[in-house]
């Protein structure tokens, strides 16, 4: 299955610094999650199901990728 994302919405996260060193994130229509690179928004998006997205994030949260 192909998720859609040229019209989507992209955002980054309001913690992002200005160098333009970040991701970028979009909700599909069909319950997907988009992340991109903010500094090459043509090229290639990764796609990930809601509740990977989720697990992921609560991971960030809980500095399970903390590399200190």
């Amino acid at each position: 299955m192909k998720t859609e994302l040229s019209g989507a919405n992209w955002f980054k996260s309001s913690y992002s610094e200005s160098s333009g060193a970040c991701v970028e994130v979009a909700w599909a229509n069909d319950g997907m999650v988009g992340v991109r690179d903010s500094k090459h928004p043509a090229g290639p998006a990764l796609v990930f199901t809601l509740s990977a997205w989720d697990a992921f994030t609560a991971g960030v949260a809980d500095g399970e990728f903390d590399r200190r």
